[in-house]
């Protein structure tokens, strides 16, 4: 249980960098208004959705099995 609960930890803080990489590089690239905050939307829903894949998982129920 703990080695599983050091492994959540790691990957959401793995997977919270990425979103905040993701959400930085799209600020500083020259895209229209529209387009940036689409983007920047479609991060955080993915980003949301691997969150709660990865707690359920860590609660055994299966989300993608």
């Amino acid at each position: 249980m703990l080695a599983s609960l050091i492994y959540l930890i790691i990957y959401v803080v793995v997977v919270g960098l990425v979103i905040w990489l993701l959400r930085f590089l799209i600020d500083i690239n020259p895209l229209g208004e529209p387009f940036r905050r689409v983007a920047n939307i479609a991060v955080v829903v993915i980003g949301v959705l691997i969150m709660i894949m990865l707690l359920l998982n860590f609660v055994g129920k299966h989300l993608m099995a």
